[in-house]
């Protein structure tokens, strides 16, 4: 599966003479999504160490999770220093990912441990633990609950409360399911996520699953020009507030502010 989604990509940002042939019925199955180049706006400093695996807008800052077994922690960071103002550590065996906020609460994921961490959004402190099955890769809110992915192509809605399974939505790009869906973020009622190892975000519709718009990180790739292979595209927040949209990635050194075409 993850092989077949570099055709389609492949197909979307390339030149038609340089399509593999292999990619052509898989193109005539269903509408291409819209290509989006975003603009930044700005750039702000990040822990170039920081294993990024969730990246939330909250309170007026921004709150990542970070990864790696004994390296694991939950922080408040300043968007314009990138200073670390608050730190709560996940235990040294588990390796955290995915993060999201929830009436006055963040929740934040392991990735094989199916152990979620609940804290206090303005003092981190540790709330307790749920429980949940299958692998926790990125987590976000939206009006109703939260929204978990596993790597696969299957999105799980969960009932903040209790991490309760409500539904699960199969994500596809141009009709075929679409897997290595990562770091998540709800803008505008649309799920934003980031496609391990890839260049690019995808913009999800969460009745139909469907692809609906692929946001062309390559530039900003390019710019960070990390030599790490685990140093992908990784981190998605939005301050709703303001409609700022902020992207990084695993060891960048840099946060970016960017703009979509209206």
């Amino acid at each position: 599966m993850t092989r077949w989604f570099l055709l389609p990509l492949v197909a979307l940002v390339a030149p038609a003479s340089a399509v593999p042939q292999a990619a052509t019925p898989v193109a005539a199955a269903a509408p291409r999504p819209a290509l989006i180049v975003p603009t930044v706006v700005a750039r702000y400093p990040h822990d170039s160490a920081a294993f990024t695996e969730g990246l939330i807008w909250n309170g007026g800052q921004l709150v990542e999770s970070v990864g790696l077994e004994g390296q694991s922690d939950v922080r408040r960071v300043d968007l314009a220093t990138g200073k670390v103002t608050a730190r709560a550590t996940i235990p040294a065996a588990q390796f955290g990912e995915g993060l999201a906020a929830w009436k006055g609460q963040l929740v934040s994921l392991t990735w094989h441990d199916g152990i979620a961490h609940r804290w206090s959004a303005t003092s981190l402190k540790r709330l307790g633990t749920l429980r949940y099955s299958g692998e926790g890769w990125g987590l976000a809110s939206d009006a109703t609950g939260l929204v978990r992915s596993d790597g696969s192509a299957t999105l799980t809605f969960h009932d903040p409360a209790t991490l309760a399974v409500r539904r699960t939505l199969t994500v596809s790009f141009a009709g075929r399911p679409l897997t290595q869906l990562n770091e998540l973020e709800v803008v505008d009622g649309a799920i934003l996520a980031n496609v391990w190892h890839q260049p690019f975000i995808v913009r999800i519709d969460p009745a139909s699953g469907r692809v609906t718009g692929v946001i062309d990180l390559r530039a900003i790739v390019a710019e960070v020009g990390a030599t790490d292979p685990e140093a992908v595209a990784n981190g998605i927040a939005w301050d709703a507030a303001k409609r700022r949209l902020f992207v990084t990635g695993k060891r960048w050194p840099t946060v970016f502010e960017i703009r979509l075409p209206r």
